[in-house]
């Protein structure tokens, strides 16, 4: 297992996702599972670069697992890493109208 491959499952770990075998490699594609998502997780020391041609991959990836929601989860820094994720918009709204019907704000 590489470095980045044993991170890369700590993360997955952390937030509590099911990993994938082989993922991208096989049929089952992205990195975890973790309902309703299928998640990819970028790791890097200072920077990330994120595009159209990166999100359109992890889209249709979700799409072949099963119509599951896209999303990336950004790892950034060696010591005191900044994790963030990437939903898209609709995923967004949905999770907002959820948080404030929640605590009825």
């Amino acid at each position: 297992m590489t470095a980045t491959a044993k991170t890369e499952l700590d993360e997955i770990r952390r937030f509590g996702g099911v990993a994938q075998k082989n993922s991208g490699r096989g049929s089952r594609k992205g990195d975890a599972i973790l309902e309703p998502f299928l998640v990819d997780v970028k790791e890097a020391s200072k920077s990330f670069t994120l595009n159209e041609k990166v999100w359109a991959k992890i889209c249709t990836d979700a799409v072949v697992s099963g119509r599951r929601q896209p999303a990336l989860c950004v790892v950034l820094g060696d010591n005191n890493p900044v994790r963030m994720w990437v939903v898209s918009d609709r995923m967004f709204e949905e999770m907002r109208e959820a948080w404030m019907e929640k605590y009825e704000v």
